[in-house]
């Protein structure tokens, strides 16, 4: 039998490669052989993704998002780089993760880019999850040349505090990517402005009141205008693009790069060649942290399914809510939640969430041994505490 494991993280708890590591080892106790596939979607732990599919860490030193420096990775491999928000100026390096909402900047993530360039690639790969700023991509467009300047001249930070006071924006010295694809890969598909905008839906995760997501909101607003009176007329119609309010308006920033928005779950599935990875396994083992209604529409481990047909898939989740009878047509043959097996919470547990994910694993090779239609139920032998 050969066994695909291709799971995501287990966002707060585990990676990617540790929850197929420990999946992987539970299989091996019950006789089963598996190859194991970390995956991401482009949020958080995409670098780790591309890097455990063989491409190459290069270290990087950016801005946090605070403005602080800090030591980060990108990817490098056939041509590619993938390069990402969380690990270079996202939510986890403001110092003592204490959040500023109008303050963070994206800089890091344009740091990250132009480090990227010493590398020749052909494409760009951006991973956009988890951002701690509302900038419209400021940051990141600064470091990459671009110059923002009041109605005086005065040279502006790249901060969501300074949106409402961009009057022009000068790219005469930006870098020249010309011949490079930028792709942001992703499943955030708000636009920039408005209710359903970068500020209004994710500024609260990022600490802002409502008087402050007002504010940013209508600083983004400008910063679309301050850019089509300074000579890019479709400022406006890529502000309205599905995911340019991914990462506090950073996939707006992209878009003024030429960039393109794709479904991260697919484009990291084809970047790590899943389907070369797919012939000739038996049963794939996928997952994340949580499964629910949202899994169906278009999240990773639906994609995995979809990809794997007609090859029988098992999801594994930290928590599961999807109800049995919508199972199959997500396309899962079976589904295992940590949360069936303790009582206790194993987001903060990660020790626990390992052990019961090899337990899990092997639970699922008993299972495959007898056959996929049976399910070898070992539950009963973990103890709830």
């Amino acid at each position: 039998m050969k066994v695909l494991v291709a799971p995501d993280k287990f966002k707060g708890s585990l990676s990617a490669s540790e929850v197929a590591d420990r999946l992987a080892e539970g299989l091996a106790a019950a006789g089963v052989d598996s190859y194991r596939m970390p995956l991401a979607d482009g949020g958080d732990g995409s670098v780790d993704a591309a890097l455990a599919a063989g491409f190459t860490p290069h270290p990087v030193t950016v801005a946090g998002a605070a403005g602080t420096p800090r030591y980060g990775r990108i990817a490098v491999g056939h041509g590619t780089a993938v390069v990402e928000v969380a690990d270079t100026c996202g939510l986890t390096t403001l110092p003592n993760g204490r959040k500023l909402p109008l303050d963070a900047s994206s800089l890091g993530m344009g740091q990250a880019i132009s480090q990227a360039m010493r590398y020749r690639p052909r494409r760009l790969v951006l991973a956009l999850g988890g951002s701690a700023s509302t900038d419209g991509g400021m940051g990141l467009l600064a470091a990459l040349g671009y110059t923002f300047a009041d109605a005086s001249g005065v040279r502006l930070r790249g901060c969501g505090r300074s949106l409402g006071r961009v009057h022009t924006i000068d790219s005469s010295r930006a870098a020249n990517l010309t011949g490079v694809e930028i792709v942001v890969a992703g499943d955030v598909t708000n636009p920039l402005l408005g209710p359903d905008g970068a500020a209004a839906v994710y500024g609260p995760q990022k600490g802002a009141t409502d008087e402050e997501v007002r504010f940013l909101d209508t600083g983004l607003d400008n910063l679309v205008r301050a850019f089509a009176r300074s000579g890019y007329p479709d400022a406006m119609a890529a502000a309205g693009t599905a995911g340019s309010g991914g990462a506090g308006g950073m996939g707006f920033a992209a878009l003024m790069l030429g960039a393109e928005i794709v479904s991260g779950a697919g484009y990291f599935l084809d970047l790590l060649e899943f389907d070369r990875h797919l012939l000739g396994c038996d049963l794939v083992v996928t997952g994340e942290g949580s499964i629910d209604e949202q899994t169906a529409n278009g999240k990773l481990p639906t994609a995995v399914a979809r990809r794997s047909y007609p090859v029988p898939v098992v999801a594994v989740a930290g928590r599961n809510t999807l109800p049995r009878n919508r199972w199959v047509a997500a396309g899962f043959t079976d589904i295992h939640a940590l949360g069936d097996y303790t009582d206790r919470d194993t987001a903060a547990d990660p020790g626990l969430t390992r052990q019961l994910l090899t337990r899990i694993g092997r639970q699922i090779g008993w299972a495959a041994g007898y056959g996929l239609g049976v399910v070898a139920d070992d539950k009963q032998s973990i103890v709830r505490r």
